[in-house]
């Protein structure tokens, strides 16, 4: 694993899902932010929340290659596992959650309920909600894949909301998902 002193690398670019930035320190995914209207919107949005030290460069194309297929509806199978990701930093629950999180397939969902229940805190479900919404790997940390009580889809803190949410599932399952 890198230092996290090590400055960051980036790459920005366009998909459907409107411009990502992934960042990310060796082969270590680190960041993903994505939904931005414009190349200098990501920029500024990235920016503010991992700092002012970032190389932006052709960072890890591969990755950048399956989020735009993903982002097209071509890589909906792709369950992003193998990418490395960077949590050294995250407690220990957090980590869990991540984990947890990580291991519902494409076309799978499951609520906030049971991620709580599968890393051992059953009563968790909105600290488990809180860790979704902090997320700074949406989707290879698929928390678009979690849904409310019920199976209704909640919050989601990507540009466009439960629309966006929505649509990834749709993206995944090749069927409507619920509604918000």
């Amino acid at each position: 694993m890198r230092s996290e002193h090590e400055p960051l690398n980036g790459d920005i670019f366009r998909t459907k899902l409107g411009w990502i930035t992934i960042l990310g320190r060796g082969e270590v995914l680190a960041g993903l932010q994505f939904g931005a209207a414009t190349k200098e919107e990501a920029r500024r949005r990235v920016t503010a929340e991992f700092g002012e030290d970032i190389a932006f460069t052709k960072w890890n194309e591969p990755l950048a290659t399956r989020l735009t297929e993903f982002a097209a509806g071509d890589g909906g199978a792709d369950d992003f596992r193998d990418v490395k990701i960077d949590m050294t930093s995250l407690p220990q629950f957090t980590r869990r959650v991540l984990q947890a999180c990580r291991k519902i397939a494409p076309g799978e969902t499951a609520t906030y309920q049971q991620l709580a229940t599968q890393v051992g805190s059953p009563g968790a479900a909105r600290a488990v909600g809180g860790v979704m919404a902090k997320n700074r790997i949406p989707i290879v940390i698929p928390c678009h894949r979690v849904l409310g009580t019920g199976g209704k889809l909640t919050g989601f803190s990507a540009p466009g909301g439960c629309d966006t949410k929505r649509r990834m599932l749709d993206l995944e399952a090749g069927s409507l998902a619920p509604t918000c």
